[in-house]
């Protein structure tokens, strides 16, 4: 059984568990005991010291940058650190090379990213007063460099951002930028056998748009196109490089046949992104070490892709009464093809993107109604459309390597209950209830007990909605833990098994 060390991005469960929840049984993953937690940063002594120990004999590394430089994705954007402390860091990763020469490095460095709305909640404090102004000026900086017009938005930016938390902002992004060309430079050296620069919450325009240009103008001059690719995403790049070492262990290079819910899907711009979806794709699966094809016939799985047709919305705004939920896009028959994919013995794994931050009610209901929910072989619909996409990839790669395994199959179940339970129906019944307000919580803060009340709460509702939505199953979905893991209403943790009826 081959070793991989992973450093993952944070604690969170869709960063430090995904991979290992899906790959674990057919492949020694190693990760650290202890993280940081959202705002505070991990050790990164410990970490150094874990990935000295477990890379001497491990056949290789899939290494989040940014927690081994910062401790985690959150404190990469409010540390004071220096370029010495950051740079030692750094330089880590080629003494673990220069130790185990065999060692395949597949690394991903995320490039900071800049919020349209005023919060906190994940940004430094003064976010929550000027995050809309900040992002903003980013925009109007960025369309006036490219001799773009910027009323709208200079007409939006009533009163220029403090000069003293504007300077802040920018400093801190031009020291991790710095480092993310720092990065580059292993690339070059070979010390990454690959590599991924996601876009985390990305836009056509702003300040995360102008130091993406500025990464790719290095790409392209060192020639590092085939070897360092950028895109759209951030938490599911874990799954993404598990899968291509996979792959890569296996000698496999699976192609993909790609079936959308509405032919004008594939010229959306999602939520949060800043490119037409089809585009993404191909990123997508070439990260996960896979190729696009249009053999339906001779592909090794379907990707089977739920968007709209035009503008994207988000979840909480379901059922979405507009014309490109509805009769542009044709839900019936992209059901009727998963099932026809089956009938002929396809590997299908779904990617339901049609809502951002959630799965769509609508679909769920169909492939329970079909009787496809545990037929298919892969299912994610959760967060943006590339957190959702790079899971389901994951899930068709890992049924082609190892079958239906148990393991794989409550991961189906987990995201069911996570995806359609939690982030569209629960989440919402729960914080917007008088219940949820008369214990004094908000959406940011759930309470002091990530195992406390209102995860008891998320638990039973969850219970019911499986009762009551997924009654197809021919297993019971059992939550075995229920936990948040930042004490917010955002996210859920759960562990969840299935049991015969």
């Amino acid at each position: 059984m081959k070793k991989i060390v992973y450093l993952p991005l944070d604690e969170r469960p869709c960063n430090a568990d995904f991979p290992k929840m899906l790959f674990g049984e057919e492949w020694n993953i190693v990760s650290p005991k202890t993280m940081g937690y959202k705002k505070q940063a991990a050790c990164v002594e410990e970490l150094i010291a874990f990935l000295q120990r477990e890379c001497e004999d491990a056949d290789g590394l899939v290494l989040a940058v940014d927690t081994l430089l910062y401790g985690g994705l959150i404190p990469s954007r409010l540390h004071r650190l220096s370029q010495e402390t950051v740079q030692s860091r750094l330089d880590i990763i080629r003494q673990l090379k220069r130790r185990n020469p065999k060692l395949l490095i597949y690394a991903f460095h995320t490039i900071m990213r800049c919020p349209s709305s005023s919060c906190a909640d994940e940004e430094p404090d003064y976010y929550g007063e000027w995050g809309r102004e900040i992002w903003l000026t980013g925009v109007i900086r960025h369309r006036n460099q490219l001799g773009l017009e910027s009323r709208q938005e200079e007409e939006e930016l009533k009163s220029p951002v403090a000069p003293e938390y504007l300077d802040d902002y920018l400093q801190r992004r031009s020291f991790n930028l710095s480092f993310v060309m720092k990065s580059l430079e292993l690339a070059q050296e070979g010390i990454y056998d690959f590599m991924i620069i996601p876009q985390d919450d990305s836009a056509p325009y702003g300040f995360t748009a102008i130091d993406q240009q500025k990464v790719r103008t290095v790409i392209a001059q060192q020639r590092l196109q085939l070897h360092v690719l950028m895109y759209p995403g951030a938490d599911e790049v874990g799954n993404t490089l598990i899968t291509r070492m996979a792959l890569h262990f296996t000698g496999k290079r699976p192609h993909v046949y790609i079936q959308y819910s509405s032919a004008l899907a594939p010229f959306v711009v999602p939520n949060y992104e800043d490119r037409p979806f089809a585009e993404t794709v191909k990123y997508h699966l070439a990260a996960a070490g896979c190729l696009q094809t249009a053999d339906s016939i001779n592909a090794d799985f379907v990707l089977a892709i739920n968007g709209p047709a035009h503008e994207m919305v988000g979840v909480h705004k379901q059922p979405a009464a507009m014309r490109e939920y509805t009769v542009e896009r044709t839900l019936p028959e992209f059901v009727m093809q998963i099932a026809d994919c089956k009938e002929n013995g396809k590997i299908v794994t779904v990617g339901d993107i049609a809502y951002s931050n959630g799965a769509d009610l609508e679909l769920i209901q169909m492939l329970d109604e079909a009787g496809l929910l545990l037929t298919i072989d892969g299912y994610a619909g959760w967060n943006t459309s590339a957190n959702t996409l790079g899971t389901a990839i994951a899930q068709g790669v890992h049924c082609l390597l190892s079958g239906r395994t148990k393991a794989h199959d409550d991961f189906m179940l987990l995201r069911y209950l996570e995806d359609a339970g939690y982030c569209s129906c629960v989440r919402r019944s729960i914080s917007e209830s008088e219940w949820f307000r008369e214990q004094g919580f908000h959406y940011f803060d759930a309470g002091d007990d990530a195992r406390g009340i209102v995860s008891r709460k998320i638990k039973e509702e969850l219970d019911a909605f499986a009762r009551e939505n997924l009654s197809s199953l021919k297993v019971v979905p059992v939550i075995d833990d229920c936990f948040q893991p930042w004490k917010r209403m955002f996210e859920v943790g759960l562990r969840v098994h299935g049991e015969e009826k």
